[in-house]
């Protein structure tokens, strides 16, 4: 029942791919694609953003379960009339937009569930609980 050793298939293993694609991140780009760069107008002058039109921005906060929150609670406090508009005068108040971020952290909370730390949990219970305390205490109709 064993094959000959003529009768066996014959396996190739390429050990030269390894050192191929070492050669490929050692060499420079393709010709070609130099060329291509090289004939493209380059500009001169910075094009202008937001921060050089409007003076130094301050960079975002870093991505975290901590500033989603925070956003999240922001935006509702916001739908409640509870942060001035840019004008300085009281918010207008939107209890289903406050109502839409509140269910929206209660789902994050229900999603979440055994995998937050201690103090994310905490925040996340406590920022709801605070959500849903301005929520009942806003005399204006449901819109």
């Amino acid at each position: 029942m064993t094959e000959s050793p003529e009768n066996e298939p014959k396996i190739f293993v390429d050990e030269d791919w390894k050192s191929q694609v070492e050669r490929e991140k050692q060499a420079p780009a393709e010709p070609a694609a130099a060329e291509v760069a090289s004939t493209e107008p380059v500009a001169t002058e910075p094009i202008p953003t937001e921060e050089t039109q409007a003076g130094p921005a301050t960079a975002p906060p870093p991505a975290g379960f901590e500033t989603l929150v925070s956003m999240l609670f922001t935006q509702a406090l916001a739908a409640l009339g509870q942060i001035p508009g840019p004008d300085g005068k009281p918010g207008e108040i939107n209890k289903s937009v406050a109502k839409y971020f509140i269910d929206t952290l209660d789902m994050l909370s229900e999603k979440t569930a055994g995998n937050l730390t201690p103090e994310e949990s905490q925040l996340l219970s406590e920022t709801l609980h605070g959500m849903r305390m301005a929520y009942v205490s806003i005399k204006a109709p449901v819109k």
